[in-house]
């Protein structure tokens, strides 16, 4: 199936080619996102392949519905970035990668959260200049402190279990209850009562209307002082100039944010010899006690693999008339 792949990086030509091997597809390679300046490129293509930055407006949706193509294939869990009622409408189906590796985004924010809580960035920095004293490194055991959870889908309750490992109180928010968790310890809480007692606050749930800015200025005052918040999930779950705000009177005592709600002109580019013009994102970056990456939490061997795998079964079973694995439902949305 002939398909334009968009917002390519290497890493996505090489496992995508590497894996094509099996399903001889066409695809062709942009580097550019995929926009409204950009839909042009799709014409004559039966399908795209996007990321998590490629925007899927209507008017996007409707340049590709009149070039022909009939199927969006994200190489991505969210689906937060394309108008799905826009896309049912216009008879495009759209599939995505549901569960590519957890783990790779389970491990890394418990990784966020060590490097937060014994300060390991500052420490690392310190002895590549020689500096070898303790003194402002002080941390704190995860053993006995209350973790909440907010999203208990298949990479939060990866994360659930390793913190169950390290001897934390879990406290999960979620519409749907996991049992496996509960046989853990894990206790199912209100979103208000998870922001009232955990000492560290991570966030595992999908970008939908309902939780846009779940995390913002009436709910940072119902935290403890001091809350350690790690955003491994979309960036819109997070108020950033709400968490500065925290930041700067110490409400909030630590934040990692792997991903940010204006990443899209800066995330997976290199800017080191350039001026960030991002102001937000610039304050973020001088806080001694945050840590920002640039969405790196999925990116592992095995979860790139396992994309790319995903992404090209879902082209090929659309390609052959049948229900991609992956395929998005209009009506299962809503009812989430």
């Amino acid at each position: 199936m002939k398909t334009a792949v968009f917002s390519t990086k290497p890493y996505d030509q090489k496992y995508l080619t590497d894996s094509n091997e099996r399903w001889g597809h066409e695809l062709v390679f942009y580097k550019a996102h995929l926009n409204e300046q950009t839909c042009r490129l799709s014409e004559g293509f039966q399908a795209v392949c996007v990321f998590v930055n490629d925007e899927l407006t209507e008017s996007v949706l409707k340049c590709l519905a009149g070039h022909g193509c009939r199927l969006v294939a994200l190489r991505c869990a969210g689906f937060n970035n394309i108008d799905l009622l826009a896309a049912k409408n216009l008879g495009i189906t759209v599939a995505r990668v549901p569960a590519y590796s957890p783990a790779s985004i389970s491990e890394f924010t418990l990784g966020l959260i060590l490097t937060l809580s014994r300060r390991i960035h500052r420490a690392c920095n310190r002895t590549r200049e020689g500096n070898f004293a303790l003194d402002g490194l002080l941390g704190f055991d995860l053993y006995g402190k209350t973790v909440g959870v907010v999203g208990t889908g298949k990479i939060g309750a990866g994360t659930a279990k390793i913190l169950c490992g390290f001897g934390c109180n879990v406290l999960a928010s979620d519409l749907y209850e996991n049992a496996e968790l509960k046989t853990l310890g894990v206790r199912y809480v209100s979103r208000d009562e998870l922001f009232q007692k955990s000492d560290i606050i991570t966030l595992h749930c999908p970008l939908l209307p309902d939780t846009r800015h779940l995390i913002n200025t009436e709910t940072i005052k119902k935290m403890k002082t001091g809350v350690m918040i790690v955003n491994t999930s979309r960036g819109e779950l997070l108020d950033t100039d709400a968490a500065i705000t925290g930041l700067k009177n110490g409400k909030i005592g630590s934040l990692a944010i792997d991903v940010y709600e204006e990443e899209a002109e800066v995330f997976f580019e290199d800017f080191s010899s350039r001026v960030i013009q991002d102001d937000t994102l610039a304050r973020i970056l001088t806080f001694p006690n945050a840590i920002v990456t640039g969405h790196q939490a999925f990116f592992t061997v095995e979860a790139v693999q396992a994309i790319a795998n995903q992404t090209l079964e879902n082209i090929t079973a659309f390609e052959q008339n049948q229900t991609p694995p992956g395929i998005v439902q209009w009506e299962n949305v809503q009812i989430k």
